[in-house]
């Protein structure tokens, strides 16, 4: 009997803590949804208000679309309401060519921040850095005003003239940068060979990346007689800001024959995907060295986490930008559009690199050379040698074809001496896979 009463008085008890869990979210639910209301309550009053008493008459359409627009902006620096003029210019960026000045930014602390020049554009030509601030447009303070809102600032008449006030680490003042804006055509992928090493250059990720990738890849080899006279590839996502997550897959896919390339995750389980690569590697497992820097986003980063956890490639650089998270483009009426933050990307060990970006494992600076006279004097004293002395004695110890082939040896020693001037970082990215390939031919 007593075990009964102890059932009886454990259910009943169950049945209270039930029906407590039940009851809290159910009120909790009625609550917000009270002050949900409440607030819709109170914008419509202002809206009214400022309809009616404004000193000036506005445009309702323009006021509700900037109420949308604080509310996305006011989630995290890259969800934001896209009116139908932006929406389009969004689907023709994804297109590659747009107007503009050529530069990719974010927001920080109220100041529009640099993520990376593009390659080949008026703001790369005009000297603009990833990690530039730009606090001033034509001498209107950009403090204050929404990312979307800086941006329109900055776009303008082909041909036309911009000053931008620019702040940069490194430099004790603000200083001002004239730029002509042009149409932008972007050019995904350069390719190009360099000794034996072939260099894919991506710029952005839009619909022609990988297209351009798998060809221009396909080409050098081609030109370089086969695979076989290839000792490695060198993958450059310096100052690449990212852009489509489908092309940063394909990308990734192109150099991986299984596994796990990127998962995103959302809110919700149902909101989370996990994409895998198919077997195909279009450089035929040679080795591959990834660059990237500060202006290396977004989809950049996904590449570059994937080949780097599959240990596929030797990531060299420095730390990225660290944009984890995933933007969803909702058509809305009125051909506008919506642009949220709906997920975050986690790289195939399953790290999350928001706000955190990716570490090379290779860690080089790229150096800015500043010789004065007197260094390029020291310099060119020591580039001296017994040859340049007046009545040094010749060599007669080689044939024509040797000492053709010793002239051929110093010309490519000549060009990557001068590569180390001109792009550091690629110049050691392409020594490490001399590294390796003569480590295989041993």
């Amino acid at each position: 009997m007593k075990k009964f009463v102890m059932t009886a008085a454990g259910g009943a008890l169950a049945g209270l803590v039930a029906t407590t869990q039940v009851a809290g979210p159910l009120l909790a639910q009625e609550t917000s949804n009270s002050n949900v209301y409440e607030q819709l309550d109170l914008f419509g009053n202002i809206f009214e208000r400022i309809r009616q008493q404004y000193v000036e008459d506005v445009d309702e359409a323009d006021l509700i679309e900037a109420a949308i627009d604080g509310m996305l902006s006011s989630l995290d620096p890259h969800s934001s309401y896209l009116s139908p003029e932006d929406a389009a210019d969004m689907r023709v960026q994804t297109r590659g060519e747009f107007g503009g000045l050529g530069i990719e930014v974010t927001q920080e602390e109220g100041f529009v921040k640099v993520v990376s020049p593009i390659d080949g554009t008026p703001a790369d030509a005009a000297g603009i850095l990833a990690g530039d601030f730009i606090t001033a447009v034509d001498g209107e303070n950009v403090l204050g005003l929404t990312l979307d809102d800086a941006v329109e600032l900055m776009r303008g008449p082909v041909g036309s003239e911009i000053i931008i006030t620019v702040v940069r680490e490194g430099e004790d003042e603000p200083f001002d940068v004239s730029i002509i804006r042009d149409t932008i055509k972007l050019t995904a992928v350069r390719t190009r060979t360099e000794g034996d090493t072939v260099v894919l250059r991506v710029t952005t990720f839009n619909d022609q990346t990988y297209p351009n990738l798998s060809s221009g890849l396909a080409e050098q080899i081609e030109t370089a007689g086969g695979m076989e006279n290839v000792n490695g590839i060198v993958l450059d996502l310096r100052n690449n800001p990212g852009g489509l997550l489908t092309q940063a897959i394909r990308v990734s896919d192109a150099f991986l024959e299984s596994g796990e390339i990127v998962s995103t995750r959302g809110r919700e389980a149902a909101d989370s995907d996990r994409y895998n690569a198919n077997p195909g590697d279009l450089a035929n497992g040679k080795p591959i060295v990834v660059l990237i820097n500060g202006g290396s986003a977004s989809a950049s980063e996904i590449v570059a986490g994937a080949l780097q956890d599959h240990r596929r490639a030797i990531v060299v650089g420095t730390q990225s930008f660290g944009k984890g998270s995933v933007q969803t483009v909702m058509p809305l009426r009125g051909d506008g559009a919506m642009r949220l933050t709906t997920a975050r990307y986690y790289t195939p060990s399953g790290r999350s690199i928001q706000a955190l970006g990716i570490s090379p494992d290779i860690i080089v600076e790229q150096p800015r050379p500043d010789l004065d006279a007197e260094d390029e004097a020291e310099e060119e004293r020591r580039g001296r040698t017994e040859a340049d002395l007046r009545g040094s004695l010749n060599n007669d110890s080689f044939t024509e074809d040797e000492l053709r082939q010793l002239e051929e040896d110093r010309a490519r020693a000549e060009a990557a001496a001068q590569l180390r001037e001109d792009d550091y970082q690629l110049a050691y990215a392409i020594d490490i896979l001399k590294g390796l390939s003569a480590l295989g031919d041993q």
